[in-house]
């Protein structure tokens, strides 16, 4: 009894000392994208690259009707997010069973569509009927449009949609098809691929104006579809990916291995959220989540796991930190949960709708001390954000939603199968 009461101690003054150290250090946040496109939705998750949005007039009810301020079909077929820069919006769009593959561009204010610039042929990848052939999300610097279409390369367009440059990264085989959505760091584009064929798996930074290769670096992993994030860690700044069984950050400038940290499962696909001194990754089927000390060097497995939880993790939707919580939808059983961010321990776990397997792919969203979680069906289940639950209602579009919204001025702007939808007052 003696022994196991000095190692439950011995854990608990661990864990005070990791806390601590994530205490001091709240400088950690993620890189913010160019002033001129913060005020928009210029990337994965908008500006804040975690679906955290600044309180606003967004309406919290909508349906197919209700507060549908207009709506369009989409051409071809894809499930990447918008972005929105100015008037515009963008998406990323496929045709013929993903052997053409598209940036295609609308006016903000009624939808019509504007154009859509081709990348160049290629033989499509293998994948998987929920992933497609277009669900990696565009980003702009304000300037150009940067879209990743795996065997059909990276796409750069300028804001008419003349192609500025074309870069093939070879011959991809991966699992279930490809969904990295590129970051745009300083001056390089930068993103991740891992795959089973000859070529090997890499991440990857290019020059954001010609398209040339900056640096690349070689991967073991073989599976994931996760994107990856750039981080502000004191005074320097880190590239965090989020992958089958490791988390890796790397210097932004060379590609050199920062630091990594064992635990994640074997398939990846949440992009990590950061806040409080800490980087938060998800991992595999229902878990686990790392709470993870960025910074450090070497394998930092045993040194910089502040807390973890193996209960509760999505698969594929990223999770929200959101405020003092972490908030996360196991979509392998309809499931949303609420940690609190700096311990880890959970504040409650409730069922959202129908237990459906694989029934949410969009990613949360937070505004206006509310929490969206939008399922497949299309049904969006608001919630008060807190440490207590409360389901304020569900709004329902009555198609299928794998896209993750984007919200700027007021409005929401839905992709769902067949449609883009813009939401407000």
């Amino acid at each position: 009894m003696t022994r196991c009461l000095l190692i439950a101690c011995g854990c608990l003054v661990s864990f005070a000392v990791r806390f601590a150290e994530a205490e001091e250090k709240q400088t950690v946040s993620m890189v913010p994208p160019p002033a001129e496109t913060a005020k928009f939705w210029p990337r994965w998750r908008g500006p804040s690259g975690q679906g955290v949005v600044a309180d606003g007039n967004y309406p919290d009810r909508w349906s197919n009707t209700e507060n549908v301020l207009w709506k369009v079909e989409v051409p071809g077929q894809g499930n990447s997010s918008p972005i929105v820069f100015k008037d515009r919006i963008f998406l990323t769009t496929a045709y013929d069973q993903g052997k053409r593959r598209a940036i295609i561009a609308f006016d903000r204010t009624n939808g019509k569509l504007l154009w859509q610039t081709f990348a160049p042929q290629a033989n499509p990848e293998t994948t998987q009927k929920k992933n497609g052939f277009a669900s990696g999300t565009p980003a702009t610097d304000g300037k150009h449009i940067y879209a990743y279409f795996g065997n059909h390369g990276v796409l750069c367009v300028d804001l008419e949609g003349k192609k500025v440059w074309h870069r093939s990264l070879g011959v991809l085989d991966p699992l279930h098809g490809v969904a990295c959505s590129p970051l745009l760091y300083r001056d390089r584009v930068i993103l991740y691929q891992d795959h089973r064929g000859p070529s090997g798996s890499f991440v990857i930074a290019l020059d954001k104006t010609t398209g040339k290769v900056r640096w690349k670096t070689p991967r073991k992993e073989k599976v994931g579809w996760g994107s990856p994030i750039a981080i502000r860690v004191g005074d320097h700044d880190e590239i965090i990916v989020s992958s089958q069984n490791t988390v890796y950050s790397y210097d932004p400038q060379t590609g050199k291995v920062l630091w990594t940290c064992s635990g994640n499962l074997y398939e990846v696909t949440p992009t990590p959220v950061v806040g409080h001194g800490m980087v938060y990754c998800c991992s595999g089927r229902v878990g686990p989540t790392l709470a993870i000390l960025p910074g450090g060097s070497g394998d930092v497995t045993d040194s910089n796991v502040v807390w973890r939880t193996l209960k509760g993790s999505p698969f594929i939707p990223s999770p929200l930190l959101y405020g003092e919580y972490l908030y996360m939808v196991n979509d392998i059983v309809s499931v949303v949960s609420c940690f609190d961010a700096k311990t880890g321990k959970l504040q409650w776990r409730e069922r959202l709708g129908s237990a459906v397997k694989h029934g949410f792919s969009a990613s949360l969203i937070g505004v206006d001390g509310k929490v969206f979680c939008t399922n497949d069906s299309g049904d969006t289940f608001v919630l008060k954000a807190g440490p207590k639950f409360e389901l304020l209602r569900v709004n329902r579009l009555h198609e299928t939603t794998l896209a993750s919204p984007a919200l700027v001025d007021g409005r929401w702007y839905f992709r769902t199968a067949r449609h883009l939808l813009c939401i407000g007052r």
